[in-house]
C-alpha cells in the first residue's frame, strides 16, 4: 500500500520548532442572540469612532408570519489567506503578519481606498478621525500578550471563538476540521479564516434577502452617497422568504474624482497617441506644430490634471510620495504611478526636443512614448480587475475598450485646434474620431448585452443602464452617437469649422458621462 502523505497540520509541525500560529475565528450563528455586545466591545477596545465599525451584527427576518424567525450574522474582516486588500495596497499599509493575521500600518496608509474597493466583504473603512484605512485585526495586540479578542470575551453565549488552526487541540481547529462550516463568497478565492457555523444563506449572501423599498432598514445608518441599487435581479436566492431588518448602508469608496481621472487620463494618452499614429501612417508631417508642440503640451496638461485628481482623492494627499518610495509591486496603483511617471518623462523629453530643435531626440522619445502612452491608457483595466469585490470590472473587454477611449479622446481634444485649417489633418482626425466612437459604442453594446455570470455584475449593469446612473449613461450614448454622425460628416463631405469643434466637445462630454456611470455603478452593489 503506498505511503499516504501527512496531513498539512502534521507536516507543518515537523521541523526544528513549533509552527507559527494560524489564527482563525469561528462564529456560531446558532448561538448568536443579536445583542451587539461584540460591536460595542470592539469600539471600546480599539477606540473606533462613531459612524464606522470594525464589526456589526446584521439582522435578517426569514419566513412569513406566523412561521417567522430572525437570523443574525456577525460581519467583519474575513482574514483572508489570499487577501485582496494586501495585494491592492500600493504602500504595504495592509500586510500579513507571520501568524497569518491581516493587519494594517496607519503610518504607511495614504488613504487611497484601493483596499476598500478590493475587499469582497465590505470590511474596511476610513477612520473619520485619522483618515486611515482600518478593520478588524483579531485584536492582535491582545493575542500577543495571551488575551482573547474583546469580542470573544464579552460574547454572552460564546458564539465567537478564536484559535490556532495549527493546534489540533484548539476548539476552532476541531470545529473547522470536523464540523460543517461556511465562509462568505468562496468563489472569490480569498480562502477566509473566518468560519460560520450554522449560518443561513439569507445572511451569508448579501443578495439573498430582500431589501425594504428605498433602503430604509430599522435603525440603519441612512446613506448620504452612492449606495445599494434596486432592480429586477434583486430576487432572493434563498428558498425562504427573507428581508433585511438591520444593516449598515453600503457606500462606494471612490467618488467622481476617480471617474474624472479615467477621463483625463484617456485624453492625456490619446493626445499623444493619435498624432503619433498619423505621423507613422504618413498623414501628418513629423515637423508639424501639431506633433512637435501641441500634442505634448495637451498631453502634459491633462496628465497633470490626472495626477492632481489622484492626489486630491487621497485621504492623506501629503503622503502620495510613498507610492514611489515604498511601492508594493503587486498593486496596480503602484505600477500605474510608475507608468504615469514614465509617460511624464517622455513628454518632458519631447518638449525639450521641441525647444532645442532636436528631431532625433523627439524620435527617441516617441519610441518610448508609444508603449508608455498605451500603458497609460489601459493600466486602469488591470487596476479595476484587482478590485475583486467589483464584478462589473472583471471584464476582458476593458483593456481594449480603454485603448479605444484614448483614441476617441485624443482625436476629440485635437480636432478643435485643427478645425479651421485647410490641410488634410482635420479629415484624418475625423476618421480617427469616427472609428473610435463607433468602436466605443460597440464595446458598450458588448458590455451590457453579453451575459454576466454573477448576480453582482448583473445588478451593477442594471444600476448603470436602468438604475440610479441611467441618465448619465443614456446621455453618454446619445452624445457619442451625435459625435459619430458629425465625424461622418467631416470625412464624407468635408465639413469643418464649428461643426467639427462641436462634435469634439460632444464626444468628450459623452465619454465623461460614460466613465462616471461605469465607475460608480461598479461600486454600487452591497457586499455585506
Amino acid at each position: 500500500m503506498p505511503h499516504e502523505p501527512a496531513p498539512p497540520i502534521i507536516a507543518r509541525s515537523i521541523g526544528t520548532g513549533p509552527p507559527s500560529p494560524a489564527w482563525a475565528k469561528v462564529i456560531d450563528q446558532t448561538k448568536c442572540v443579536g445583542c451587539h455586545a461584540c460591536t460595542t466591545a470592539c469600539k471600546s477596545e480599539n477606540d473606533v469612532p462613531l459612524s464606522v465599525t470594525r464589526t456589526f451584527v446584521k439582522n435578517v427576518d426569514v419566513g412569513a408570519f406566523p412561521q417567522a424567525r430572525r437570523a443574525f450574522q456577525v460581519t467583519r474582516c474575513n482574514q483572508c489567506t489570499d487577501a485582496p486588500c494586501v495585494a491592492a495596497c500600493p504602500t504595504s499599509a495592509m500586510y500579513v503578519r507571520d501568524d497569518g493575521i491581516v493587519d494594517f500600518d496607519k503610518n504607511a496608509c495614504i488613504g487611497c481606498k484601493f483596499c476598500m474597493a478590493a475587499c469582497p466583504y465590505d470590511a474596511i473603512f476610513i477612520n473619520p478621525e485619522d483618515h486611515c484605512a482600518e478593520k478588524c485585526n483579531f485584536c492582535a495586540h491582545r493575542l500577543e500578550v495571551g488575551l482573547e479578542p474583546a469580542c470573544v470575551v464579552v460574547c454572552p453565549t460564546q458564539a465567537i471563538m478564536v484559535g490556532d488552526l495549527n493546534d489540533p487541540d484548539s476548539a476552532v481547529a476541531q470545529i473547522v476540521n470536523r464540523e460543517p462550516v461556511s465562509v462568505r463568497r468562496p468563489e472569490k478565492g480569498t480562502r477566509p479564516k473566518l468560519f460560520y457555523k450554522g449560518a443561513t444563506q439569507a445572511t451569508l449572501d448579501p443578495l439573498a434577502a430582500g431589501r425594504p423599498e428605498g433602503d430604509t432598514y430599522a435603525w440603519a445608518e441612512q446613506p448620504t452617497g452612492p449606495h445599494i441599487v434596486q432592480g429586477p435581479t434583486t430576487a432572493q436566492s434563498s428558498s425562504a422568504a427573507a428581508i433585511i431588518s438591520y444593516d449598515i448602508a453600503h457606500r462606494a469608496p471612490w467618488d467622481w474624482r476617480v471617474s474624472a481621472y479615467t477621463w483625463t487620463k484617456s485624453i492625456a494618452a490619446g493626445a499623444y497617441l493619435v498624432p503619433l499614429l498619423l505621423v507613422l501612417l504618413g498623414r501628418l508631417d513629423a515637423a508639424s506644430s501639431l506633433w512637435v508642440w501641441i500634442a505634448p503640451v495637451v498631453a502634459a496638461t491633462f496628465l497633470a490634471l490626472t495626477a492632481a485628481l489622484l492626489i486630491w482623492d487621497l485621504e492623506h494627499p501629503e503622503r502620495f510620495y510613498l507610492i514611489l518610495t515604498r511601492p508594493q509591486w503587486r498593486s496596480w496603483l503602484a505600477r500605474g504611478g510608475i507608468i504615469l511617471g514614465g509617460f511624464a518623462a517622455v513628454l518632458g523629453l519631447h518638449l525639450l526636443a521641441a525647444i532645442i530643435d532636436a528631431p532625433a531626440l523627439r524620435t527617441g522619445a516617441a519610441v518610448a512614448g508609444l508603449p508608455l502612452a498605451l500603458l497609460t491608457a489601459v493600466y486602469t483595466a488591470y487596476l479595476f480587475a484587482q478590485a475583486k469585490a467589483r464584478d462589473l470590472w472583471q471584464s476582458p473587454l476593458l483593456p481594449p475598450h480603454l485603448a479605444v477611449q484614448a483614441f476617441l479622446a485624443g482625436a476629440a481634444v485635437l480636432l478643435p485646434i485643427q478645425a479651421w485649417r485647410t490641410d488634410g489633418v482635420t479629415h484624418a482626425l475625423g476618421w480617427v474620431l469616427g472609428g473610435a466612437t463607433l468602436a466605443h459604442l460597440l464595446f458598450v453594446l458588448g458590455e451590457v448585452t453579453l451575459p454576466h455570470v454573477t448576480a453582482h455584475a448583473r445588478l451593477a449593469t442594471y444600476a448603470m443602464t436602468g438604475g440610479r446612473y441611467r441618465w448619465p449613461y443614456r446621455a453618454s450614448l446619445a452624445l457619442v452617437a451625435l459625435a459619430l454622425l458629425a465625424a461622418a460628416g467631416v470625412v464624407s463631405v468635408g465639413l469643418g469649422g464649428g461643426l467639427v469643434a462641436a462634435a469634439a466637445v460632444v464626444a468628450l462630454a459623452g465619454l465623461a458621462l460614460h466613465e462616471h456611470a461605469y465607475v460608480q455603478a461598479g461600486q454600487s452593489v452591497p457586499l455585506a
